[in-house]
């Protein structure tokens, strides 16, 4: 039995195998082969088996994707059956050379003759040419490359790392829960896992290494404990507590129709965070206020271009109709950071978190914004629509936003569209400068949302997805809490409402201080938005707010975190 300990980042039980997501290895030799027919014949099972792979993954990701995000393995499929590129290599094989040698050597030509075009399009089909040598290639050394699309039966991922379109793309009904080596409890595959409500336990440094595919393990995403191995007993126990977890979920549903009331009456809204349409109906199904983030750059992933306006407008016209008329507050692109975009070419950058991300790129490439603000006008008329900028550091960031904004709702009218005349315009407050000059902004926007993750990354330094300094990720910090209040107070003072859609929103123990501060919008996880209505319906704003002086004194995270269990935490 072996135990490994990470960082909790989604709650719940899991029971499965590993399922480890481990780049092969695919070195070889270059050999000089006597028999050509033999090793023609070798190549070309090879291919045939890389085939009939494709397809069924290609009808795979067409059910669950859609046609146009399956249209990359039809692509596949047809360089499959290129005659040039097979001669090419039939005639390498012939002249002596192993299988592996001629692949290699003619894939690389094409990858190189392709990347060399000016044709963007052509230059991305070297990818797809990268892709199938790689598949075929493992076919012909007998390595077996991991390929979570085609899972059959449940399964605990493990891996180095999970990207945000890798993990969007996780099928849940087979993938119970994942495991990665780093990471942190807000890195967005750590956010998407709670979106989806499976357990997940990050930043273990060392479950690649030491754990085999195959093995039973067990994850508590609560404590981030995972168990290899582990004995009868041991799994009987984490068996009677996940059937408990669920009880407990169970329970929380007598608060899917009340009110987001605190016990003296005070309301707020509790909204859940989305990055894709199907995730409205989890928020439907918890009973949310309304949205308060759709995180719109996974529309952009997993694909081999920029969405068009028509796309873009189906994708919010389906989410405004289906909250029925409650508020939805719609991120712009925030693509950067952590989240990238293949097609978009965009250089590496020393510190992507401080580069060019966000509303930098967007007023950066006007014509791709602009795309995605008409697309959202036009749906305005569908619902209760908000739009937000995000990464906003200075007043002219948020006027040349808002004035492209503005421009396309004058030229969607003069081109006989209908729109709403009452959309919000606001913007993510998760930079300190932005924080610390919240007066400014409160006369120009109408509403903040307050992405803690970012501001508390920013405020102490500190990269949320270096395992390494997690402990900086530190939401009771008193200067973080003192910048949440100034934002809070400011924002009010000019008669705006203050959203947060950061992990804080949710975290039980920041909720008591939010609610004192005077936050109007609470914006989680669905998965979340019962637990915190639970919370909230048995706290009092009013002696609360007596508590704020006192806690904006004391002098660390941990004084703040235990001054709260000991005063305003209410037990059942």
């Amino acid at each position: 039995m072996l135990e490994l300990k990470g960082i909790a980042v989604s709650n719940g039980i899991a029971l499965a195998k590993a399922y480890c997501l481990i780049e092969p290895d695919l070195t070889f030799n270059r050999v000089e082969v006597l028999d050509t027919g033999t090793e023609n014949t070798r190549f070309k099972n090879a291919v045939a088996t890389s085939k009939l792979e494709l397809q069924e993954i290609c009808e795979m990701a067409e059910h669950k994707f859609g046609e146009e995000k399956a249209a990359i393995f039809s692509a596949h499929l047809l360089l499959l059956e290129d005659p040039e590129m097979l001669s090419a290599i039939e005639v390498k094989i012939n002249e002596g050379n192993n299988a592996e040698y001629a692949l290699h050597e003619v894939s690389t030509m094409f990858i190189d003759m392709f990347e060399a075009m000016d044709n963007e399009y052509m230059r991305e089909r070297a990818a797809d040419i990268r892709d199938v040598a790689k598949r075929v290639l493992a076919h012909l050394l007998g390595v077996t490359i991991p390929d979570y699309s085609r899972l059959t039966s449940d399964v605990i991922i493990v891996a180095e790392d999970l990207t945000p379109s890798m993990t969007a793309q996780l099928d849940t009904k087979y993938v119970k829960g994942f495991i990665t080596d780093i990471g942190g409890r807000t890195s967005h595959s750590a956010i998407l896992a709670r979106t989806m409500e499976i357990p997940a336990v990050v930043g273990t440094k060392t479950a690649t290494k030491t754990i085999k595919h195959g093995a039973p393990i067990i994850i508590d995403g609560a404590n981030g404990e995972i168990i290899v191995n582990a004995t009868n007993e041991l799994s009987e126990y984490y068996v009677t507590k996940q059937k408990a977890y669920e009880d407990e979920q169970r329970d929380l549903t007598q608060y899917r129709s009340l009110q987001s009331v605190s016990a003296d009456g005070y309301a707020v809204e509790i909204a859940g965070n989305i990055s894709k349409q199907e995730d409205v109906d989890t928020v439907v199904k918890n009973g949310g206020d309304g949205i308060g983030l759709f995180r719109t750059e996974f529309l952009y992933m997993n694909r081999q271009e920029l969405p068009n306006e028509e796309e873009q407008f189906a994708v919010y016209r389906a989410v405004l109709e289906k909250m029925q008329d409650k508020p939805t507050v719609v991120r712009t692109l925030d693509i950067g950071g952590d989240k990238n975009l293949p097609y978009l070419k965009l250089a590496p950058e020393m510190n992507p978190f401080l580069g060019y991300r966000a509303i930098r790129l967007c007023l950066d490439q006007q014509e791709m914004f602009r795309t995605q603000l008409r697309a959202l006008i036009r749906a305005s008329v569908y619902g209760n629509l908000k739009i937000m900028f995000p990464m906003i550091a200075t007043l002219e960031e948020f006027r040349a936003a808002k004035a492209l904004l503005l421009e396309e709702q004058q030229n969607l009218k003069n081109e006989g569209y209908t729109v709403s005349e009452k959309i919000e315009v606001g913007m993510m407050i998760e930079i300190p400068s932005a924080a610390i000059i919240a007066d400014l902004f409160a006369k120009e926007a109408d509403f903040f949302s307050i992405g803690t993750n970012d501001l508390i990354q920013y405020t102490l330094a500190a990269d949320r997805m270096n395992e390494n300094v997690s402990y900086l990720y530190q939401p009771y910090h008193p200067a973080v809490l003192r910048l949440i209040k100034n934002v809070i107070d400011a924002a009010h003072r000019h008669g705006k409402w203050v959203g947060m859609c950061g992990e804080m929103a949710g975290d039980e123990i920041a909720i008591p201080i939010l609610l004192a501060l005077g936050l109007d919008e609470f914006s989680m996880n669905a998965s979340a938005i019962l637990k915190t209505r639970a919370q909230i319906t048995k706290l009092a704003k009013e002696p609360l707010m007596k508590h704020v002086e006192d806690i904006l004194m004391l002098a660390t995270a941990a004084d703040v975190e235990q001054y709260v269990r000991n005063h305003l935490v209410v037990s059942d």
